[in-house]
């Protein structure tokens, strides 16, 4: 039997995945075409994006069955950015099915995962070698925040509660490691933020009033 936390996070990527879709489920091409809210991306940049780390996540289980640590993007960072760019003109047809199929696959490479296959390793697109086990957490937070960053109806505000939960500790935690020694507690002015504002601010997808700018995170 998978950890409670892998079964949270599994569960929690399929529940992002179903938003998404819902989300771009009457996506147009004018909606395709307008600048989201990551610098020099449009939606399309975006949704591109959101596929392509579903099938460089899926490229890695596979390897990962046939006892390889595999990359998530076997190109580098220059795949990653190319297939980013090839694929943000398409049609809102076309990447409204890419992210679908996608996300499909993914889904279905970690059904097919035994208990003990979640131990195997693979390397993150920084070089990072990781258990295939912190990968569903990775994705989970990948589609939430980006969907977010579409500028569409999804806001930090439709953040999911166990989602804002598990960032907000984990954010805390490098905003601590980041700091000089004894200067390792949030302004006033963040500890003041409900929780999901307070997550917002750290990652960088908003700059309430008194708080300097953080940088995407």
């Amino acid at each position: 039997m998978n950890s409670p936390e892998l079964e949270r996070d599994l569960a929690g990527v399929r529940s992002a995945h179903a938003r998404l879709l819902g989300t771009i489920a009457d996506l147009t091409d004018a909606h395709a075409r307008q600048p989201s809210l990551l610098p020099d991306w449009s939606v399309g940049h975006v949704l591109t994006h959101i596929a392509r780390n579903a099938d460089g996540l899926t490229h890695m289980v596979e390897e990962a069955g046939r006892g390889v640590i595999g990359d998530q993007y076997p190109g580098g960072m220059a795949q990653r950015n190319g297939d980013i760019e090839a694929g943000a003109p398409r049609s809102a047809a076309e990447l409204r099915a890419d992210v679908t199929t996608s996300a499909a696959r993914l889904e279905a490479a970690w059904s097919s995962l035994s208990v003990a296959q979640w131990d195997a390793q693979c390397r993150a697109g920084t070089g990072q070698v990781l258990a295939l086990s912190e990968l569903p957490y990775r994705r989970w937070r990948e589609v939430v925040i980006h969907h977010s960053d579409l500028g569409l109806a999804f806001t930090p505000d439709d953040w999911p509660e166990d989602f804002v939960g598990v960032e907000l500790r984990r954010q805390l935690m490098r905003f601590r490691t980041s700091q000089p020694m004894g200067l390792t507690e949030l302004p006033p002015a963040a500890l003041a933020l409900a929780p999901r504002a307070r997550v917002a601010w750290l990652l960088g997808r908003a700059r309430p009033e008194g708080l300097p700018e953080v940088m995407f995170g």
